[in-house]
């Protein structure tokens, strides 16, 4: 039971330490303010050349006007107020070669914000040689049953020869 105690008593002090620091934290984080919360988002923000991306976006609080975004992967879009954002979707360029592709979100109170797109390279890897399929691979030659007849019949003749050794030979006593 003293160890349970001494167990709760370290566990007290871990909680009341990271409370402290919680306090801390929280004390020293600043509330976003109205005007501060211009973003864009664009999900998934790694996808292969030709395939459709969505963006997400705030310019105020209000997000009742278009705004514009642009970026080297797509070309230029409007988005469209939906729900208390700016959403839009588009296409990447088929032939986009992979690489970071800024976006840019211009609104129309001058605010601006970016992120980043990855196109990725998802070209299909070329095959691998032609290596057989090792030792024990059944195939259509049969090796895997020539294999195992070699192996019974080696069994056989040492059998037979432990069998023949071990018999008693004339004039010999025990």
């Amino acid at each position: 039971m003293r160890g349970l105690t001494g167990a709760r008593r370290a566990l007290s002090a871990v909680l009341a330490v990271l409370g402290v620091v919680g306090a801390f934290v929280l004390a020293t984080v600043s509330p976003v303010r109205a005007g501060e919360n211009t973003f864009v988002e664009v999900t998934p923000n790694s996808a292969p050349a030709g395939s459709r991306v969505n963006i997400r976006a705030s310019c105020d609080n209000n997000n009742d006007r278009q705004a514009d975004v642009h970026s080297d992967a797509f070309g230029r879009l409007m988005l469209k107020p939906d729900n208390g954002f700016l959403t839009g979707a588009v296409t990447i360029a088929g032939n986009k070669p992979a690489g970071d592709y800024p976006v840019e979100l211009r609104c129309p109170n001058n605010g601006t914000a970016s992120t980043t797109l990855t196109v990725l390279n998802m070209a299909q890897p070329s095959k691998g040689p032609a290596t057989g399929g090792g030792g024990t691979a059944g195939d259509e030659r049969g090796t895997g049953t020539l294999l195992l007849v070699g192996g019974l019949a080696v069994a056989a003749v040492a059998a037979g020869f432990g069998a023949y050794g071990s018999r008693r030979r004339p004039g010999t006593r025990s």
